[in-house]
């Protein structure tokens, strides 16, 4: 089946050692036409290195002696019949080449990258030859234009290469198909490579046309969904041939240290070249590119910077181990050896976008065979057009026919399973990558297979596996992020013990120098110690307030400062914060005191006055019911006085609710059921008393003039007696939850300013920080303590620049030290310890204050007993004085 014209549209690089096997030097021709012949190269021009290749240079050099030794090889007919296949450098695509072609009676067409170009181009060939169909074209700024002017002539564009995920949009492009895959598979499998290697963020660089932008918006897409970031995009302007931008201030001044290029091997070129001499390529950066290029190409004393570069690019079936049409594949070698054997690289070095390409033109010759197939008994050619010549004014007479067929056509080809969706343009089945290493070899730098992907599915070892040689020649994967190791680091800290406790130490030769110890020293040695860099501590002022010292870092001071910092809004305002080191809330401390204020009936609160009054009652109310069931029939109150009854029956009341016996027993029913009754509730009554009693003692041991927080907010102590110290977070919830902006409070410096004032007397309460408060009133001023519980919960971070490049490293890393169980560690180390006497064991003794009033009573009790003694005993008493 005869195609009529094919027009494919390409760029490559081409190299001395590499001429004569480009997989596009195959040839398809008619099965009666007799095969093509070729003959060994005309010409080989040797371009010494550094030499720069302009269009004058390209026509005096290579396009003149060309069409002198043709006309010398072919006197009669010249350059006539003749095509000129060359690429669309910027030397090949100059007008003035145009001309001189011309002027030798060549046609030259090309596509070159401008979408103009490639249309007049298409224009052209449609309109002096039936052309059914296009391979091509190959890059994805030419095909959104070729695909919708195909679309109008009825004809489909199956392109090998053109990637561009806005391709896929079936409605928009309903006459194209690509056998290549899209780059929203190339961003998914990139996506799952950042998820293997534990990567989070990546700068992309990409060109400013179709190609470049689709494929950065779709790795920024599946970076999203990946909950990975893309810290910047960089643009080259395929224009200038040029970086938007420095490009090194760009790469140096982001966190990312991965970088993915995604561009076409000529600006991948350039942009590597200008990363190389910007000194941004490895060890400090890993480089992914989307297309290959001869690494050998640059310079030999960049071959280290360039070790462990990886290459993300489209494979085909038998590069990943999976089913392909051999047979099919072996006929298309073979004939390819036959006819021309001088070109053929041999079956493992032939591209795979000619692979693409070869199923390309397998989809449109079967879809034409099908065509034709259906239409052998009608009058008209299947290949039929109508309208005049001009381009515009054309179309193909069977187009939904075709393209139903093109849509519909499923086989084994030789790059492995074609199908195309019925939603998208996109081929849906046999869509695989390759992930290829930069490595040393005996001929320099190559790129080594280390991974495969099958779409869906994740990257996997290839069977023949090799070793991943990393930037640096490390086999270590990299972090991804700006590293600190070997860089001098600035560390601001603030006296604050036991957090940061500042020792002068003199030495036997008399010199004086400063020892560091507490929990930030031993923090900034874990740091070290994961994170390589080289710390100078530099110790602040000890009149610097610690909104003053967080400052410090945003102005340059101090690369970053360590110490018990708050974390707050206000703060974020100016600086960065690193995940939190150390859990942090507000206590309240006091000056310690045993004096308990003398209550001489502090024992009759348990009960209130009505309660007290309702029992006594109760007492009378059970006597006079005992007196009148037992006045009669009970021995013990037989031949007594009326009085002497009621007493004696209130007395038993009494005994039997607090559970003391009485002189008497019960001799009636009556009396019994009414004693269960006394028993019962003086079994509640006694245990409820008991209870409370004992609470009230309790809290009279410790008689705080507050209990928490909210006693302060009520103003049970004058807002003028509590010391909060200056420009820290902790005036900062003070002026927003307890005096609502008033600056009322006694304004102090230091921590030992607050000590002070709190055991002179000069304030009755502070707010501390809970660790440290537990800290001094545990181990320095044993006469201060803890008042309620905790409150405004926060956190102590370490202090950083805004957007400071190695935030995230030092963000894992404290996440490492937490989970390792090193941060708990250091606070059991530095807040557990105590030497002074534990509080709750001084307040376990009650001391005579509180039961004072307790005896009081009994004395008064005590008295009564003697005075009836006496009154009895009076004439006795009188004889024995008188």
């Amino acid at each position: 089946m005869p195609i009529c014209d094919v027009m494919i549209g390409d760029e490559s690089w081409f190299y001395h050692e590499e001429i004569g096997r480009k997989s596009s030097n195959v040839a398809w021709v008619a099965k009666e036409d007799p095969p093509p012949t070729s003959t060994s190269p005309v010409i080989i021009h040797h371009i010494a290195r550094e030499r720069t290749v302009d269009h004058q240079y390209y026509i005096d050099n290579c396009l003149q002696p060309l069409v002198n030794e043709i006309k010398h090889q072919r006197p009669s007919c010249g350059t006539r019949g003749i095509k000129l296949l060359h690429d669309n450098g910027k030397p090949h695509a100059h007008q003035a080449i145009s001309d001189y072609l011309e002027s030798e009676g060549w046609q030259a067409e090309q596509t070159t990258g401008n979408i103009i170009d490639a249309m007049n181009i298409m224009c052209h060939a449609i309109s002096v030859s039936n052309v059914v169909g296009v391979v091509g074209p190959a890059l994805s700024r030419e095909t959104q234009v070729i695909a919708p002017f195909d679309e109008k002539l009825g004809i489909p564009v199956i392109s090998y290469s053109a990637t561009n995920p806005d391709l896929s949009d079936q409605n928009a492009y309903p006459n194209f198909h690509r056998t290549v895959a899209s780059d929203f598979v190339a961003a998914a499998a990139l996506a799952k490579l950042f998820i293997r290697y534990n990567w989070t963020t990546c700068t992309i660089i990409y060109q400013n046309d179709a190609f470049g932008t689709g494929g950065a918006n779709a790795i920024s897409n599946a970076f999203n969904n990946s909950r990975l970031t893309v810290s910047q995009m960089i643009v080259f302007d395929i224009a200038i041939l040029s970086i938007r931008g420095d490009l090194k201030s760009l790469l140096i001044n982001a966190a990312a240290r991965i970088v993915v290029l995604w561009a076409e091997s000529l600006y991948t070129y350039l942009i590597l070249q200008e990363a190389l001499d910007s000194n941004v390529v490895g060890p400090q950066f890993t480089w992914i590119i989307s297309n290959t290029i001869s690494l050998n190409s640059f310079n030999q004393t960049f071959y280290d910077n360039l070790i462990g570069m990886f290459l993300i690019e489209p494979a085909v079936g038998s590069v990943v181990n999976a089913t392909i049409n051999a047979t099919l594949l072996d006929a298309a070698y073979s004939i390819w050896q036959q006819y021309e054997p001088e070109s053929f690289p041999g079956s493992m070095n032939v591209d795979n976008y000619a692979l693409f390409a070869f199923d390309a033109t397998w989809t449109l010759i079967q879809s034409l065979q099908q065509l034709c197939a259906s239409k052998i008994n009608t009058s008209s050619s299947c290949l039929s057009f109508i309208g005049s010549s001009y381009c515009f004014d054309r179309h193909f007479i069977h187009s939904k026919l075709l393209l139903d067929a093109v849509s519909r056509t499923e086989f084994l080809g030789v790059s492995g399973p074609i199908q195309f969706s019925d939603n998208v343009t996109d081929r849906i089945t046999g869509l695989y990558y390759s992930a290829k290493n930069a490595q040393p070899s005996s001929n320099g730098l190559n790129f080594v297979p280390v991974l495969e992907y099958f779409y869906p599915r994740d990257w996997r070892i290839p069977i023949k596996e090799n070793v991943i040689v990393w930037p640096g020649r490390t086999l270590t994967p990299p972090s991804g992020l700006a590293l600190l190791e070997g860089i001098n680091l600035r560390i601001g800290v603030i006296e604050a013990v036991p957090f940061t406790i500042v020792e002068k130490v003199t030495n036997p030769s008399g010199q004086t120098t400063i020892k560091y110890s507490g929990y930030v020293p031993d923090l900034i040695e874990l740091l070290r110690n994961k994170m390589k860099f080289i710390p100078i501590i530099e110790l602040a002022p000890s009149n610097m307030s610690y909104d003053k010292f967080v400052q410090s870092v945003s102005t340059g001071v101090y690369d970053i400062a360590i110490g018990d910092v708050t974390v707050t809004s206000a703060r974020r305002e100016y600086v960065g914060f690193s995940n939190a080191i150390f859990d942090n809330s507000l206590r309240i401390i006091m000056r310690t005191t045993s004096t308990v204020k003398i209550d001489l009936f502090s024992f009759l609160k348990p009960f209130s006055r009505n309660l007290w009054l309702l029992f006594f009652g109760t007492l009378i109310y059970a006597g006079i019911l005992i007196w009148i069931a037992e006045r009669k029939d009970n021995e013990a109150l037989q031949n007594r006085s009326i009085l002497y009854q009621i007493v004696m029956s209130i007395w038993y009341s009494f005994g039997n609710i607090v559970g003391y016996g009485v002189d008497f027993e019960i001799a009636t029913s009556a009396g019994r059921l009414l004693t269960a009754g006394l028993y019962i509730l003086g079994l509640i009554l006694v245990a409820s008393y008991t209870a409370n009693l004992a609470s009230d003692l309790t809290i009279a041991k410790s008689n705080n003039i507050i209990s928490g927080i909210d006693d302060i907010k009520n103003g049970k102590i004058p807002l003028n007696r509590i010391g909060i110290l200056a420009g820290s977070a902790i005036e900062d919830y003070y002026l927003g939850e307890v005096s609502n902006g008033v600056r009322n409070f006694h304004p102090l410096q230091t921590y030992d300013d607050i000590y002070h004032s709190l055991l002179a007397g000069i304030i009755d309460a502070s707010f501390l920080d809970d660790g440290l408060a537990e800290y001094i009133t545990n181990n320095i001023h044993c006469n201060l303590t803890i008042i309620g519980n905790d409150f405004d919960k926060s956190s102590y971070g370490i202090v950083i620049p805004q957007h400071w490049l190695h935030a995230q490293v030092l963000d894992v890393t404290i996440l490492q030290l937490k989970e390792g169980g090193d941060l708990e560690n250091l606070r059991h180390k530095w807040f557990d310890m105590q030497t002074c006497p534990d509080s709750s064991q001084i307040l376990t003794e009650i001391g005579i204050e509180a039961t004072s009033g307790l005896f009081l009573v009994f004395g008064v009790i005590s008295t009564l007993p003697l005075l009836l003694f006496a009154w009895k005993e009076r004439q006795n008493i009188k004889n024995r004085l008188f």
